[in-house]
């Protein structure tokens, strides 16, 4: 589930990007370059925290027999008779 995010948000980005890109002027005076620059900047570390996530993400075991024994036994224990 939180891959298809990651990869949609990645998507976003980038059609943001596609779209923004073109029209922004980076080197540009005064407050409308540095508005670019930041905004190009939070994209990229946007992009960069989703291909990490996406990337390095841990995998999920499937939980064997005993496992699953534990698990219930211990949530017996804590329902205290109910």
């Amino acid at each position: 589930m939180n891959k298809n995010r990651y990869l949609l948000c990645l998507l976003l980005c980038g059609l943001l990007l596609y779209y923004a890109a073109p029209r922004m002027g980076v080197f540009n005076g005064g407050t409308e370059g540095i508005f670019a620059i930041s905004w190009l900047a939070l994209a990229l570390f946007v992009i960069a925290g989703n291909l990490t996530a996406l990337l390095f993400a841990p995998k999920k075991a499937a939980a064997s027999g005993k496992q699953v024994r534990k698990m219930a036994e211990r949530k017996r224990v804590r329902s205290f008779g109910r």
